[in-house]
C-alpha cells in the first residue's frame, strides 16, 4: 500500500493577512451588527493563523 500524498496548504500567510484586513474593515463598518462578535472572533483566529 502506498503512502498517502501530503496535504497542501490552500491559503498562504499573505491570504490570511488579506482576509484579516477585510474582516477588520467589515467590523469597523458594522460595529452594531448582531453577528459582529462572530466576525471579531474570526478576526482574532485569522491573526493567530497568520503568525503560525
Amino acid at each position: 500500500m502506498s503512502e498517502p500524498t501530503r496535504a497542501r496548504a490552500v491559503l498562504s500567510t499573505d491570504d490570511f493577512k488579506l482576509l484579516k484586513e477585510a474582516v477588520r474593515f467589515y467590523l469597523q463598518a458594522n460595529e452594531d451588527a448582531p453577528d459582529s462578535s462572530k466576525y471579531s472572533n474570526l478576526y482574532h483566529r485569522l491573526g493567530t493563523a497568520a503568525r503560525g
